[in-house]
Order: structure tokens, then C-alpha cells, then sequence
């Protein structure tokens, strides 16, 4: 693929930053505006360019998805070149500078390389001109003639407008702040944490950085194994050196603006008020010519220039000429924003909060006071004047082409553009509406009734309005709805069917509320419901309305989303077929487009989870409890399940129809001569064939065929053929029988072809089926009965074993539910999997994140309640008293509002009955009498009601005791899952005689929002047929492949995303393989970077990030810095869950042999001893983990010279080695050679001690051979625990894959010059392939599995 170009092989630039969707340029090209370069190894600077130098174009057949088929499609991928060459900018007054570009970007994107540039940042107002000629901003840099390698261009400064002043306030303003934490830790313009370069202390790739001349490896206390302190401010190390240094005292507008009649004539645009830090007060006219002090005082205007005027184009020019402090601090100001690397400044696509924050401090910015109170409800400075009229752009960008792959970046770029832009505004939108700031539509019904709009979003509650909800559970299933529905968006939104429609969905809780907020069809605020519903039942089937072209569009899509077509009967009578669910609804908006709508029931019911008398459950699922009650009637399938239990379906038709086949082919012995004994072992097979059976056969084929798994291909087609009758007549009756006990076998719904599909409408009481009496309708019930029987016979076991083979191992509650998910398994069986897991105790562990997760979730249900209606005014002290009941082992926190001052509030607001704009004015004072032993009391009453499981314990004590968990961890997820920021100091959490927190500890309260996520599907495509490559040990193609990915999501996603940081990590994880140390360390370095910004500094994929870059930086021979990474992975894991986990293990193992390799051997010996435990507890006595860990131990004790002991590790080594692998296995014998040269050490010394006993003459102790160990061979033995196998290839290939990637590199840079057309891709040569078992590359992808947590596997 698009190689590894010059630039790249150097530093990979492959962060490209992009701006904008296509059909609103205007709107969306000055978002990015914060870093936009990386610096280059020798210190120069080169901008990102728009999708590094190349891009992968995919020729693509008809059917199949681009780059699935591997191999044969390999040959056709075609890289489209994307020149890359040099320009110089001319800038007035100072020296030119050089600035590499591509044809592709636009000029806006010079501008902006300009306007974040260390030398160039303070200019905002200029135009760029070649040869005298202005450049438009928004023209490819290809289509401007007389743009060439060298070609001079020139900034030339233009006159300011108001518009132009303003924006150049604002980014001064930007400039003063650019290293201020705050916005960071109060959530706003996409600011995120990052601590890596602190714990690294500067950056790990910086070659001018001073190596200290002794390694101080000593790790801190609460690290060590067995500690139980677990303090927090660790966890945000050096603050007190973020902050840069103060600028000016005030800038601001003045209050002398706006400029009157006569002065606007004279070209004054605004005035502004600077004080600086020499206390001196200057008043600043903005002309059209620049900035100058005028005469004007606080209290006299006089607009005329000062004696120095010091006219100067751009303010920071003006403010270094009055104020000698701002010079020299600005400039260390810049230097420090310099240091930062890019990836900790560029926004990210969406709001990330952090659960801690420093006490904050609040300084004057009137820039920000003007913003909070403008009427700028989220529209961007550079719209002229309206708002975003979200619905539009978020279906325009829908409708862009996506024939070729220019074109498909193009539009999955604008598609994520425009939904991570609407996603912030309906955050900001949501957090308006519950804290009062918006006025409702329908201002005279009751509060829980409102609906609003702000920034064309719709607003509603997740209340039960009219009644709506009545019959399904009311409060509680309209709180649940809006997250169905945002799981049938999502369904809809990834078929991406040619015209149909989904509206911007996002669901965000804050402060205990659910808020929906969605896109507006045009013209539905103008009718009545009744009117606009074409398709569908708005009042639960007492009429139901159809259309042809929504029963044209959902034909195509009732198949992918295996929903089965059915008809159902109005009160009228009147029998309509529906390819949706009852509840959905279609309607055509003013813009003509097809719109569906409420897609709650995409998915069938869980059956499970309805208590229906008529409808008894199969034996085995009664033993097992169901059906089970459920507070509400809304409870679906996940998508995951249907894919699995259909994919599981379809492998037993399969099966069955070749076990038939074979059985007939035995009978027929006319074609005994070919038919050699096939034994067909119905093995898994993923068919290729079966449409050719049947026509009809749709899109179902499609998804299976992506899937096929190539090597039993060829059986599965010999059969098919066979089927299909092509041999004769009498064959044709015997295949059709075949196929028919297949179908019947499997529950198909057809007779003639594997058909499964589900009908959601099944078992809902308001919904009348015309065929209730019917075979095929007793089929579709049965069908949703077994895909809910699968859930918990199939999957749940399915999900305890890959946690007993440690293919699945989660360190929080986050990576369970998530585990949990693909698996299609829903939160409320957690319960169940407690109570299945809890039986082994090899994954005790994952037993007790599911106790804790339980937990969790029942006090985040208490929660939501608790808050609602909570007064403004006591916020926080609400939030601080359930904190205090529900971690504090104090029995009495009282809760810091007197019952009087309450009192005192109800008889004022009796008085005050019109006081209708507090928000939910029902008075909750409720809160104020809440007890730890009521709460907990409460929590496990809600655990045994929705989750059906029986908690035995009655407060936090026992809690912690009786499954081992631990308080902080059950104070950050629950401060995460419901929005609250404490404050960051170290909390007494064990404390009994008084409370923990007190009101200023809760710092703030942030929203939660669930939304969907665009994908990029090329890089998608790229990155699995990639991975395929390296399973088959084809590195130097899959290598590529990925690189190609990494390009591609950039050019999707802009520079940060987690599945960029999965790819960097991959990408790492390949070139230390390929033995390339460097390149790994820097792959890695950004993948840490980004995960920290994308998913948060305590993320569990941040951990594993952290664990791989302390192994790079070890294999770099960076030991110091590798320690303090393995320190911080060690630390946030023990925060996340505590010691007791298997990963803990693997991160001791690699502490202890770090340690080990720089001579500490008995802090070495700690962590492994701690390693062994845990290991021996969760892998058995007999695991290899364990035996590598008692050779490891043993090696420790060596060093030490305390032979004894290692003798005796060595030989549980040994044994455990002879029993698994057998005497002849080389690490037996390893092992047997270490006990003999153990046992010879111990005579030698022990004859020594004798001798000084005896008190004879020689008491010169000889010197011992103990062999200090080298660096390198503590890297193998790092390799192999790990779990990185390196693949079995010779010294020369990856030799010739080194030089053909430094060739490409060489070649690309020569093609600079002459654009080449294509390049293809020849295979390597056959030598390299191997067996598949070879190439474990430690299985560590974000993108197709779920986000790993593997650090390594055996």
C-alpha cells in the first residue's frame, strides 16, 4: 500500500488535520486552529498535510466489501500519488521560511499552519499572494497555476473589519491561554488531559535530552505489592508546571464601544482596555490600519491617537512596545506552548471530563464572560449571523457521493464532521435546558411535560408524557426509551441506505436528568402528528398507515437487520404489512425526504424479561429463573446477538446439509470413481454458495460471504454445486429434500433456502397479527424464544470461558459492560453472570467487577432519582451527602442544609405560586434525611429487583470485605458514570469517625452523553485485511496495509480518534517485531498521547498503552523513563481494580525484570514473588505463567546469592516444565541446567561458610560467578512474557524488508518530482509465509475485537 513515505519513514506525519464538510466550507474551516505541525527530527517544522503524501484508492467488486477478500483483492488496490513539494512564504519584516505542502490541501490550510506557527502565530489579517495575484482560500493548492516546487508566496497584511478585529482578539486571547489547564479541567472547547511527557519528564524522542548519570529506579510506596494506601493525587503529577506565565493584568473591550458616527468614519472598528502588569492603563483604538493607543480614560473618551502611538498590524506587536514584561514573558509563553506536542493541543472530535480537578482558580477573562452571556448559543464565530441548521447538514453530508475513494473520504470525513459538531452543541443544549437557560415551547404544561428548542436541536425529556408510556412501564420505560432508540439509529445509520433517513440522535444525562435531543425534519413543527405520518402507528396500532416508498426502502433494509416482514391488523380492520416494528414511524419531511423515526423496537423482545402467562419458557430456561420481572416492557435484543445466534444458525444448516449430502453420496455409488471417501467434517464452515439455490437470496449471503473463512470454501462449494442438481434429475428431488430437513432443523422460516429472521413485534399485547393462528407465525415466535435462550445457554458461558482463557479480561466496569456488549449480552443479565461466574474461581477476579459494576449501576438509579428537584442552591451539598452514604463509613453525615433553612423556602414559596422558571419545582428535600443504612438498604433492594441478584451485604464495610472491593475504585466509576467532578486532594476513605467529603469538595458537574459513531469504512477494510496479512506471517504487506489505514482514519477523523490510537499501537507493535526500536517507541508514544486525550488519563486502554511504551523505552535503553511508565501502568491499574487481577500480575513481572536489569534485586524480588501469587492463583500450579515466574524468582535469588531459595523455585520450575512439556522440550532442559549449576554454587558457598565456621585460615571469600544480567537478555525474557512471539523469519528477510521500505522511502522522494500513476504491490516471495500458529502478534486491536486489554497473551 501507499508505502511509508519520506517524511513518514522520519516521524510518520500522518496526522493530518482536517477541516469541514465540503458542502459548507464556509461554515466549518476555521475549527481546527490549535496545532497543526510536528516537528521534525532536526528540530525544523513540518505542517501536516491534508492525508499524508498518498491514498489508497480500492477498486472494488461489486459484492464485496473493499479489501475483504484479501488475497485477490490485493492485486487491485491502486494508490492515487498526492505530490507533496515545497514553498517559500515571504513574511513582511522577517525572515521567509520554507513550508512543505501537498497539491491536495487547500490554501485555508497555509493560513492556519501560519497562524499556529511559533514565528507566525501573531498575525490573524493576511492574504497569501503568488506573482501579485491573491489566492482563494478555498482553492486547491493543484488548481492554482504557477504554483510549483520553490515558488515564492507572500503574506501581505490586509485591513481589518470589525469581524477581522474581533477574530484577532480572540486569538490573542487563545494565545495568553494556550498553556492554562482550566478550560481543560472544566470541559470546554474539546480540552483534554494528557500527563505523558510529565511522567517521562520532557519528551521520550527528544535527542538533546540530558540522561541523568544514575538511574533512580526506587519505586514509590504505594506501588509497592501488598500496600494498601491508594492515594489520588498521583494520579494528575505536576500541575504546579503547567501553568505558563501572566501576560497582562486585563484585556478587554472597552466600555466605550462601539465607536460613534464620526469615529466609525475615521476607520475606528472597536476599542480595547489593557492593563498591564507594570499597572500602567492603556485604552487601544482597532482601525482598518492596525492597533494604537488613544487619549480616551476610564472616564473621559477621546478617541485621538496618543503622542506614542505605536501603530502596529498586530495587537501583540502594540503590547511588546508599552509593556517590557509582556515581551519577555510572551515569548517564554510561546516557547512553553512550543514543547507541548501536537497531540496535546488539538481538540478532540468529542468533550472528555475528568473525574478530579485542583481547587480552581477563577481569573477576570472578560473574553469568556462576554461568550458565556452572548447570544453565541454555539454557532461559530464565522457564520454570518443564523444558526446551524443541523437536520440539513447532517443529511446533506449523508447524500455525498461515495463512488471512488476520494470521494468517500470526502463525505465520511463531513458525515463525522458535522456529527461530532453536533454532538457538542447538543451537550452545551442539554446542560442549558435542565439549568433553566432556555425557554420552553409549550411554557404552560407542566414542567415534566416541556419541550424545547435551542440551535435547531429539539429537547425532551425522558419523562412520561401523556401517559405515553403507560402500559409499558411508565417513568421507567420512558427513561429507557431514548437508548433503544439511539441503538435503532445506530442500526439504521451504519446501512446507510440510499434515501432513507435518521435524524441526529444524542441521549445526555445530567444532574439526574435524561435528556433526548435530535435534528429537526423540516416542517413537523407546523403539522399535527396525524398529518405527517406516512408509514406506521402513532397510537399503538388503532391505525397503522403504510406507503410504497417506504416499503420500497425498508425491503432493502428488513433483511440486513434480519427483521421479518409481517402484517398486522388496525382496530378498523384494515391488514398492513410492516418491515419495522408497530411503533416506528415514517415521515416525509418538507425537504422531501424520507424520514423514520422512534426506533425503539428495531430489535425483537426479550422474552426473557416479559412475564406472559400464555407463553410458557422451555424447562431448562424456568431452572434457570426466567421469566424474570422487570420494572418496564421495553427490554430488546441487542444487535450482537441476532448477528451471533443467526451466524451460529447458519453453520448448523450448513453442517446438517453436508452430513445429509455425505449420507446420500454414500447411497449413490454411480460416482464411487471420483467420489474418493470425502469426509467432510462438518466443521465450521462459512458458506460461499448457498444463493445459487435460490434466487431470492438477499443481502443476508452478502454479510455471510465477507465472512467466509477461505479454507473450507472448496468442500462447501462442491456440495452447493451438488445441491443445485447440476448432475442429473434425480439428484434435484434429493437436494431440495436436503436443504428442506437442513431448514426445518435450524427453525428457518422457509422451506426452500436458511431464511431467520425475527419479527419484533411478536408477544406485544397491543399489537393484533393477521396470521396469529398460522405455522410461520408460531415459527417467528419461537425464534425470538430461542435467540434469547442462546443469550443465556450460549453466550453468557461463551463470555465466562473467554475470561477463564484470558482472551477477554476487564479490568473495570467500563471494559466488562463493553466485553459484555460484544457478546451481545445486555446489562440487566449482569445479575446472572454474577451468579454463573461466582462458581469458578480461576476468574474470581471478573466476579468481583461484576459485583461492583452492580453496584454502581443500582446507586446511579438511586442517584438519578435522589437529584431530581434538588434546589439549585443546594447542589452540592446533595451531592456531597450521597458520596458521604454510599462510600463513608461514618453512620451520621449530616447533610449541610438545616431542615429549617428548607422550611423557611416552603412558606416563601407558597406565597410564591407564580415562580414557574425554577426548573422542576417540586421540592425535593427528601435527600436531607438519607443514611449510609438506608442507601445501601436501598442499593441492594435495586440490585435484587432489576438485576435479580441477591447482594449480601448492608453497607460499604461489608461490601469491601466480602468481595474484596475497593472504595476508590467504587468512588471513580461511579463519579464517571453520573457526571461528578471532586476535587483533587487525598480523601480518608477508611474513615470512621466523621464524614469524608464536604460541600467544597464537589467541584462540578458534568453531562454524560451517549451518541453514535461514524465509521471510516476504507481504513476499516484496510486494517482487517492487514491484520489478515500479519496472521499469515506476511509482515512487510500487512505493515503497509495498516500504514495505509493509519491514512486513511486520519484523513476520516482528523488527528485524534481511539481507533487512530489502535492503529498507532499496532503499528508500534510491528515495527519492534521487525526489531526497529525507535520507530516503535515513537508509534507508541502517540498512540499513549492520544488514548490519554480520546479516552481519558485512567482508561484502561490507556493502562495497556502505557505497559507497551515501558517496554519500547526499555528496548531503547530509556530505563529510567521505562520505570516510571511501568510505575504509572501499575499505579492506574491498582486504581481502576486493585492488585487482585491478572494484568496486575503481567505488570509486575515486568517491573520486577526491569528492576532486576538495573542489579535492584530485592525490590525485583517483591514484584515477582507478587507476580507468582497471583499468577499461581489464576492460571493453576501447572500454567507456564507460573513456571516462568518461579524460574524468574529463582534467577532473582541467585543475583542475590540466597541459592537455597533459588534452588528451590528452580525445581518448581523444573517440575512443572517435565510434566507439561516432557523431558526431551528444550526449556525442560534449560531448566535442568540451571539446577546443576544452582546446585554446584551452593556446595562451593556452602563449603566456604564451613571452612569460617571451623575457623580456618582462607576466610577470603572467593568471588561467586553470579552472572549480572545483560540488558538484552532481559528483553527476551520481557518478549516472552509478554506474549510477543517473534516470527520465525530469517535474519535476511527482515534485512530485504528493511531496505525495501528505506527504498520506497528513497523512491518516493525522487517521485516528488514526476507524479507517478499507480503502483502495484508484488507479493513476497513464498519462503516467508508460515503456519498460521507462528504469528501471534498478540491479538491487540481496538477496531474488529473488543478494545483489548491484553498486555500479552501465552
Amino acid at each position: 500500500m501507499a508505502g511509508i513515505s519520506s517524511q513518514d519513514s522520519e516521524e510518520s506525519h500522518d496526522t493530518t488535520l482536517q477541516n469541514g464538510s465540503p458542502k459548507s466550507k464556509c461554515v466549518t474551516v476555521t475549527v481546527n486552529t490549535e496545532g497543526e505541525f510536528m516537528k521534525e527530527k532536526d528540530g525544523s517544522v513540518v505542517p501536516l498535510v491534508n492525508g499524508s503524501q498518498e491514498e489508497g484508492h480500492t477498486e472494488e467488486k461489486p459484492g464485496g466489501g473493499a479489501g475483504v477478500e484479501g488475497e485477490k483483492n490485493d492485486k487491485e488496490i491502486v494508490l492515487i500519488q498526492d505530490t507533496g513539494f515545497n514553498v517559500e512564504i515571504q513574511i513582511p519584516g522577517g525572515n521567509p521560511i520554507e513550508l512543505p505542502v501537498s497539491s491536495m490541501e487547500l490554501v485555508q490550510e497555509i493560513h492556519q499552519v501560519l497562524m499556529d506557527r511559533e514565528d507566525t502565530c501573531i498575525r490573524t489579517c493576511f492574504s497569501l499572494q503568488l506573482d501579485g495575484v491573491t489566492l482563494d482560500n478555498f482553492a486547491e493548492l493543484k488548481s492554482i497555476e504557477g504554483l510549483k516546487e520553490g515558488s515564492v508566496i507572500k503574506v501581505v497584511e490586509e485591513p481589518y473589519t470589525v469581524r477581522e478585529a474581533r477574530i484577532h482578539v480572540r486569538h490573542i486571547r487563545d494565545l495568553l491561554k494556550s498553556v492554562d489547564p482550566a478550560d481543560t479541567y472544566n470541559g470546554v472547547d474539546c480540552n483534554s488531559l494528557s500527563f505523558l511527557n510529565t511522567v517521562t519528564v520532557g519528551d521520550i524522542l527528544d535527542k538533546k535530552r540530558s540522561k541523568p548519570d544514575s538511574v533512580d529506579c526506587t519505586p514509590p510506596d504505594y506501588i509497592m505489592p501488598n500496600s494498601k494506601e491508594r492515594p489520588l493525587l498521583p494520579l494528575h503529577p505536576g500541575l504546579k508546571e503547567l501553568k505558563g506565565p501572566q501576560c497582562l493584568k486585563v484585556l478587554t473591550y472597552s466600555g466605550w464601544n462601539p465607536p460613534p458616527g464620526n469615529r466609525r468614519m475615521h476607520g475606528d472598528l472597536l476599542y480595547l482596555y489593557v492593563l498591564t502588569l507594570e499597572d500602567k492603563k492603556y485604552h487601544i483604538t482597532a482601525s482598518t490600519r492596525g492597533f494604537y493607543v488613544n487619549q480616551s480614560t476610564e472616564d473621559e473618551f477621546n478617541p485621538r491617537a496618543a503622542q506614542q502611538k505605536f501603530l502596529s498590524h498586530s495587537l501583540i506587536d502594540l503590547l511588546n512596545q508599552i509593556s517590557p514584561s509582556f515581551k519577555r514573558n510572551f515569548s517564554i509563553l510561546l516557547k512553553k506552548r512550543g514543547q507541548k506536542h501536537p497531540f496535546e493541543r488539538v481538540p478532540t472530535p468529542y468533550q472528555i471530563y475528568s473525574w478530579m480537578a485542583p481547587q480552581p482558580e477563577h481569573t477576570v477573562d472578560y473574553i469568556r464572560a462576554e461568550d458565556a452571556f452572548s447570544t453565541r448559543l454555539g454557532y461559530e464565530e464565522h457564520i454570518p449571523g443564523q444558526t446551524r441548521d443541523w437536520n440539513e447538514e447532517i443529511q446533506t453530508t449523508r447524500e455525498l457521493s461515495k463512488k471512488t475513494l476520494p470521494e468517500r473520504l470526502i463525505r465520511e470525513r463531513a458525515v463525522f464532521k458535522v456529527h461530532s459538531d453536533f454532538v457538542g452543541a447538543a451537550t452545551r443544549g442539554a446542560i442549558a435546558v435542565i439549568d433553566g437557560n432556555v425557554m420552553a415551547i409549550n411554557p404552560g404544561e407542566d414542567t415534566k411535560m416541556q419541550m424545547f428548542i435551542w440551535n435547531n436541536i429539539f429537547f425532551s425529556l425522558g419523562f412520561d408524557v401523556r401517559e405515553h408510556y403507560k402500559d409499558f412501564g411508565g417513568d421507567y420505560a420512558a427513561y429507557i426509551a431514548p437508548g433503544n432508540d439511539l441503538q435503532g439509529v445506530k442500526a439504521y445509520f451504519n446501512l446507510d441506505t440510499e434515501g432513507l433517513y435518521t435524524l441526529g440522535t444524542a441521549v445526555i444525562d445530567y444532574r439526574g436528568y435524561r435528556v433526548t435531543a435530535q435534528s429537526i425534519i423540516p416542517g413537523i413543527l407546523e403539522r399535527e402528528q396525524e398529518q405527517s405520518v406516512v408509514y406506521g402507528s402513532i397510537d399503538f396500532g388503532k391505525t397503522v398507515v403504510t406507503c410504497d416508498k417506504y416499503v420500497e426502502l425498508l425491503q432493502k433494509t428488513a433483511p440486513q437487520l434480519k427483521i421479518c416482514p409481517h402484517k398486522v391488523i388496525s382496530e378498523k380492520g384494515d391488514e398492513v404489512e410492516l418491515y419495522t416494528s408497530l411503533e416506528c414511524k415514517g415521515i416525509i419531511g418538507n425537504d422531501k425526504r424520507h424520514y423514520i423515526l422512534d426506533l425503539l423496537r428495531t430489535f425483537p423482545p426479550d422474552i426473557n424479561y416479559l412475564q406472559l402467562e400464555e407463553e410458557p419458557l422451555s424447562k431448562i430456561m424456568q431452572e434457570h429463573g426466567y421469566p424474570k420481572k422487570h420494572p418496564h416492557r421495553l427490554a430488546c435484543l441487542r444487535q450482537e446477538l441476532i448477528e451471533a445466534f443467526v451466524e451460529t444458525r447458519y453453520v448448523a444448516f450448513v453442517r446438517h446439509a453436508a452430513y445429509q449430502f455425505q449420507q446420500l453420496q454414500q447411497q449413490s455409488q454411480k460416482k464411487s470413481a471420483e467420489n474418493k471417501e470425502q469426509k467432510l467434517v462438518p466443521q465450521e464452515i462459512e458458506l460461499d454458495g448457498l444463493e445459487e439455490k435460490s434466487e431470492e437470496k438477499g443481502e443476508e449471503d452478502k454479510e455471510k460471504k465477507e465472512k467466509a473463512d477461505t479454507e473450507n470454501i472448496d468442500e462447501a462449494k462442491k456440495i452447493v454445486e451438488a445441491l443445485t442438481g447440476s448432475d442429473g434429475e434425480s439428484f434435484e428431488e434429493n437436494s431440495k429434500d436436503i436443504v428442506k430437513k437442513a431448514a426445518t432443523a435450524v427453525g428457518s422460516l422457509s422451506e426452500t433456502e436458511f431464511s431467520i429472521l425475527f419479527n419484533p413485534d411478536v408477544f406485544q399485547p397491543h399489537v393484533k397479527h393477521a396470521d396469529e393462528k398460522s405455522d410461520q407465525f408460531q415459527k417467528q415466535k419461537k425464534l425470538v424464544k430461542d435467540a434469547a435462550e442462546f443469550l443465556v445457554l450460549h453466550q453468557i458461558p461463551s463470555f465466562i470461558s473467554d475470561c477463564m482463557e484470558h482472551t477477554s479480561s476487564p479490568i473495570d466496569g467500563f471494559t466488562l459492560s463493553e466485553a459484555l456488549h460484544n457478546k451481545g449480552i445486555n446489562i440487566r443479565y449482569l445479575g446472572k453472570v454474577g451468579e454463573m461466574i461466582s462458581k469458578y474461581s480461576s476468574v474470581s477476579y471478573v466476579y468481583t467487577i461484576v459485583i461492583s459494576e452492580l453496584i454502581c449501576r443500582a446507586a446511579k438509579h438511586l442517584f438519578k432519582s435522589y437529584m431530581q428537584g434538588v434546589d439549585m442552591m443546594n447542589t452540592s451539598a446533595a451531592i456531597c451527602h450521597f458520596l458521604n452514604c454510599y462510600i463513608g463509613s461514618y453512620p451520621t453525615p449530616h447533610a449541610q442544609v438545616t431542615a429549617d433553612e428548607l422550611q423557611s423556602k416552603k412558606a416563601k414559596r407558597k406565597n410564591n405560586k407564580k415562580n414557574k422558571s425554577v426548573f422542576l419545582s417540586i421540592d425535593n428535600t427528601e435527600w436531607v434525611n438519607e443514611t449510609p443504612s438506608k442507601l445501601w438498604k436501598k442499593i441492594t433492594e435495586e440490585v435484587s429487583e432489576y438485576f435479580d441478584y441477591k447482594l449480601d451485604c448492608d453497607s460499604v464495610e461489608h461490601a469491601v470485605e466480602k468481595y474484596g472491593l475497593q472504595r476508590v475504585s467504587m468512588l471513580r466509576s461511579f463519579c464517571l458514570s453520573v457526571g461528578i467532578q471532586i476535587l483533587l486532594k487525598e480523601y480518608n476513605l477508611d474513615i470512621k469517625n466523621k464524614q469524608i467529603f464536604n460541600e467544597e469538595d464537589i467541584v462540578n458537574v458534568f453531562p454524560v452523553a451517549k451518541h453514535i459513531h461514524p465509521k471510516a469504512s476504507d481504513a476499516y477494510h484496510f486494517f482487517t485485511s492487514g491484520q489478515n496479512k500479519i496472521q499469515q506471517g506476511l509482515l512487510r504487506e500487512g505493515y503497509d496495509l495498516i500504514s495505509e489505514a493509519l491514512n486513511l482514519l486520519n484523513n476520516v477523523y482528523g488527528a485524534l480518534h481511539p481507533e487512530i490510537a489502535a492503529c498507532l499501537r499496532l503499528l508500534a507493535r510491528l515495527n519492534y517485531i521487525m526489531g526497529e526500536y525507535g520507530e516503535a517507541m515513537s508509534f507508541q508514544q502517540r498512540a499513549v498521547l492520544m488514548s490519554e486525550r480520546v479516552l481519558g488519563i485512567d482508561n484502561p486502554n490507556t493502562i495497556t498503552e502505557y505497559a507497551h511504551l515501558a517496554l519500547y523505552c526499555f528496548a531503547n535503553s530509556q530505563v529510567s523513563s521505562a520505570l516510571r511508565l511501568i510505575y504509572r501502568t501499575r499505579y492506574l491499574a491498582l486504581l481502576c481494580h486493585g492488585e487482585d487481577h491478572p494484568e496486575v500480575a503481567l505488570i509486575d513481572s515486568n517491573v520486577g525484570l526491569i528492576l532486576h536489569a538495573v542489579e535492584e534485586f530485592d525490590l525485583s524480588l517483591r514484584f515477582l514473588e507478587h507476580a507468582l501469587e497471583v499468577n499461581t492463583k489464576y492460571f493453576g500450579q501447572r500454567s507456564m505463567k507460573v513456571a516462568m515466574n518461579y524460574h524468574l524468582v529463582a534467577r532473582t535469588h541467585s543475583c542475590r546469592g540466597d541459592f537455597r531459595a533459588a534452588l528451590q523455585s528452580e525445581k518448581e520450575a523444573y517440575a512443572i516444565y517435565k510434566q507439561t512439556l516432557g523431558e526431551e522440550h528444550e526449556r525442560t532442559k534449560e531448566s535442568s541446567e540451571c539446577l546443576k549449576h544452582l546446585t554446584q554454587q551452593a556446595v562451593v558457598f556452602q563449603k566456604k561458610m564451613n571452612e569460617i565456621y571451623k575457623g580456618e585460615k582462607s576466610i577470603t571469600l572467593p568471588p561467586l560467578h553470579i552472572q549480572t544480567p545483560s540488558i538484552a537478555s532481559v528483553l527476551d525474557t520481557l518478549n516472552v512474557i509478554n506474549g510477543i512471539v517473534f516470527v520465525q523469519i530469517s535474519q535476511e528477510d527482515i534485512e530485504k524488508f528493511r531496505q525495501q521500505v528505506s527504498m520506497k522511502g528513497a523512491a518516493i522522494t525522487e517521485e516528488t518530482e514526476k507524479p507517478k500513476d499507480s503502483l502495484t504491490i508484488t507479493e513476497l516471495s513464498d519462503d516467508t509465509s508460515l503456519p498460521s500458529n507462528h504469528t501471534q502478534v498478540n491479538g491487540d486491536i481496538s477496531h474488529t475485537v473488543p478494545r483489548e486489554v491484553t498486555v500479552g497473551g501465552e
